[in-house]
């Protein structure tokens, strides 16, 4: 099996880069094997009350709501999907799919994964994708009642942008969704060894030690070259504020579609590390309609699918190149 990984994690320009060494360095998203959320035992939603907050998780949420204040002073974070400002053509759009879906931003070594872009195969799902939320307890239950109501809504959307089956279920679950703190993060080791038992202590570690400059990550399972993704594992840090958690959740799940890459050509994108949109973006939309096409096979190179993602884009955009 084949493991990838996406990590969201890059300094944005601007960010005060002080305060970010002091709470730790920097990585970005991740695409790898899958694993779920470890956490206590699920309770009747009358009795669970939410765990309290260690220190470390006080200070990880008093500094997220500080890059996220960041990032809107810039005018970052946009959710607009792109407008005039961020025009594109289907040449465009079929080079950043190429370089987004057909390259790696990690690779895989003896040691865990390394950032190091590399050439790769088409993934994505044959099997429907049946997202399994995990909350830890420290997650109020409003707060989770939010976050499942908006994870839904997405995923109903992934579907219909797709044409795929996606949907949240807890009948056996294949992409696992974990919306955890500090400290509940930490003891993730033992579910992750039970849904991704073919990963290394160090790729372990790289979820459940991850430093506060990665800001949420997923990792996807494929069986060897054929390129069908069978599982898949996100993370996503409790102690994010709103719009910097729905941002994580929608650049995680649809990367663990399959668009795997970042690229800082690609614009309008999520799949872009400058942070400058938060949401799905209208090219993103495309960019997930070609993964999809059934005239795409999962398996193949950049080379074989670069013909057939040009007369995609093309019939997209109607040749506006």
């Amino acid at each position: 099996m084949r493991a990838g990984l996406h990590r969201r994690s890059a300094l944005s320009p601007g960010l005060p880069v002080l305060a970010l060494l002091a709470l730790t360095g920097c990585d970005p998203t991740v695409t790898a094997p899958t694993a779920p959320r470890v956490g206590p035992q699920p309770r009747p939603a009358d009795l669970a009350q939410p765990a309290p907050e260690s220190e470390q998780s006080q200070r990880m949420r008093g500094y997220y709501a500080k890059v996220q204040a960041d990032l809107l002073a810039q005018g970052l974070l946009r959710t607009d999907g792109g407008g005039q400002d961020t025009p594109y053509t289907d040449r465009m759009l079929a080079d950043n799919f190429l370089r987004i879906a057909l390259y790696d931003e990690y690779q895989r070594g003896a040691a865990g994964f390394s950032q190091r872009e590399t050439e790769s195969h088409l993934r994505r799902w044959t099997a429907p994708v049946r997202v399994g939320l995990r909350f830890g307890d420290s997650v109020p239950q409003e707060r989770r009642a939010t976050d499942r109501a908006r994870i839904g809504s997405y995923l109903a959307k992934l579907a219909g942008v797709t044409g795929h089956p996606i949907s949240l279920s807890e009948a056996s679950p294949n992409f696992f969704l974990h919306i955890v703190n500090e400290d509940e993060r930490r003891a993730l080791a033992p579910a992750i060894n039970a849904s991704l038992p073919g990963l290394s202590p160090a790729e372990v570690a790289g979820i459940t030690e991850m430093p506060p400059t990665t800001y949420c990550l997923v990792y996807a399972l494929s069986q060897d070259q054929t390129g069908t993704y069978t599982r898949a594992f996100a993370v996503i840090r409790a102690e994010h504020p709103d719009l910097l958690r729905l941002s994580c959740l929608h650049e995680e799940i649809a990367q663990g579609l399959g668009l795997a890459n970042d690229s800082p050509r690609a614009r309008p994108s999520i799949f872009n590390d400058d942070e400058e949109f938060a949401l799905l973006t209208t090219q993103d939309e495309l960019m997930l309609k070609i993964l999809y096409d059934p005239r795409l096979k999962p398996g193949m190179t950049a080379a074989e699918a670069r013909p057939i993602v040009q007369t995609i884009a093309y019939e997209m955009l109607g040749g506006e190149s």
